[in-house]
């Protein structure tokens, strides 16, 4: 244990190499750097990190077993609570949550400990070691989760591990969700998803592809079939656009399909994956969180001469991790900020330009950032070929507008009781981005967690889930 008040570095791609192929930026700690990191834990009496983590990891047990040297005990700490741990270690906003309540982090750096849970789960994965796991004894109950993303897999994963039949239903041709649709191969490689979700079917857990809720079947079918319960994970992948003259000519994308085409229909390999995708020599992308980095920094891989990232507000205000919006300028990505789009400019059905006006920033909003106010007479234009939507999601209303019974508020997300998951509809749960919108992997991982442990309680004792009905 040491009082260092600086990480040890982690290894990088070289940005001028890393952004022309899609390949992980971030190379790890290797043993030694993992141990050296570990050690400079506290190991506090009462510890804060822990209450920031969603899922509530025991960090300091894990970390502690990492100074050690004992890397496969560190892992299986970390399994107790959390079945995606080299997930998580990758894409978690840790400076938002364990970090932030670091002590170390008061005069100093706090502990990395997003690149020491990475490192652990990658340490297990690569010696192809099965964390140990305590499985209840098969009780033959049926329950359905609906969606593979964060959400869907944790809580399968807990009441799979409680003794359940769980059964996923996906609707896309692969499993993971927004892990393999929404994000990069270099923030999270796909292979690495792939072998999170095989740990989980070791489970006992079975997952059906091609499966469209609402459509294929629906969530009253599932239930007449014999599901006692059935927790809707299917995340937020309805995209938002600005509703601005131009917004439908060509070469107009919303980030979740420019990154669906890239990510999980590999179109970055077009011919040799079915899926094409228009490249673009000069890119805009409207927006400022981990979604619009994702889509600039892809949008560069695939070729482009020039990336802007257009932001209403300043970059202090924006929501995107700070490793993404550093990794984006080391690879020559602009901003834009305090920039708003009005317009986007064709000739011949094609997108030829983005018309700007900018912006300054005024009193607070409700989200506790200044509101942006247009200054007159300050239009501008981007000469761009490809403009790309980064400003949101919500939920697909497929499955809402085919369950009766289940509300919804207005702008389409499921109402839930906040600690059990419970929605208006007996035996039926939701957790994740289809109830908040979209939000954080980890956050979507604590509310499958939530849910999974009160659909325990009612099978098991018939205790009365309380409805939110607001």
């Amino acid at each position: 244990m040491s009082l260092a008040l600086t990480r040890i570095p982690v290894k990088e791609q070289d940005p001028q190499i890393r952004k022309h192929n899609f390949k992980e930026v971030s190379l790890g700690y290797s043993l030694e750097e993992a141990i050296q990191e570990a050690q400079r834990c506290i190991q506090c009496k009462n510890p804060r990190c822990v209450a920031g983590c969603p899922v509530n990891v025991y960090i300091p047990r894990f970390i502690a077993y990492i100074a050690e040297g004992q890397i496969d005990e560190a892992a299986q700490v970390i399994k107790e609570t959390n079945n995606l741990p080299a997930i998580c270690g990758r894409v978690c906003p840790q400076e938002e949550q364990c970090e932030a309540r670091c002590i170390l982090g008061i005069k100093g750096e706090p502990v990395a400990v997003g690149r020491l849970e990475r490192f652990a789960a990658d340490y297990t994965m690569s010696k192809q070691i099965q964390t140990p796991t305590t499985v209840a004894k098969f009780n033959a109950t049926k329950i359905a989760i609906v969606g593979s993303g964060p959400a869907g897999l944790a809580a399968a994963a807990d009441l799979a591990k409680l003794g359940y039949e769980v059964h996923i239903f996906e609707a896309f041709h692969e499993p993971g969700g927004v892990l393999v649709y929404g994000i990069p191969e270099f923030r999270l490689p796909n292979e690495l998803v792939k072998k999170e979700i095989e740990e989980l079917k070791g489970l006992g857990v079975e997952i059906y592809t091609n499966t469209i809720i609402g459509k294929t079947i629906t969530i009253d079918e599932l239930i007449e079939n014999g599901y006692k319960a059935v927790f809707i994970g299917s995340g937020a992948g309805l995209p938002k656009f600005m509703n601005i003259p131009g917004e439908n000519l060509n070469g107009v994308f919303s980030a979740n399909e420019y990154l669906t085409r890239i990510n999980l229909m590999k179109a970055y390999d077009f011919p040799n994956s079915h899926t094409p995708i228009k490249k673009g020599q000069r890119v805009a992308v409207v927006g400022g969180g981990n979604v619009a980095m994702d889509a600039a920094r892809s949008a560069l891989r695939l070729g482009a001469e020039e990336v802007h990232i257009v932001y209403r507000r300043s970059e202090e205000e924006m929501p995107a991790r700070l490793e993404e919006v550093h990794h984006a300028k080391e690879e020559g990505i602009i901003f834009d900020v305090l920039s708003s789009p009005i317009e986007v400019l064709g000739e011949d059905g094609w997108v030829k330009g983005l018309k700007c006006i900018r912006m300054e920033l005024g009193e607070s909003d409700s989200s506790g950032r200044r509101r942006p106010i247009a200054l007159p007479n300050s239009d501008f234009i981007l000469d761009v070929d490809i403009v790309i939507m980064a400003i949101g999601t919500s939920p697909n209303p497929l499955i809402t507008t085919t369950t009766k019974g289940l509300k919804t508020h207005s702008w389409g997300g499921i109402i839930v009781d906040d600690e059990t998951g419970a929605t208006s509809k007996d035996g039926v749960y939701a957790g994740g981005d289809a109830v908040t919108g979209a939000a954080t992997v980890i956050q979507a991982m604590g509310s499958g967690k939530k849910a999974a442990k009160a659909i325990h309680e009612q099978l098991l004792y018939g205790e009365k889930i309380r409805h939110d009905s607001k």
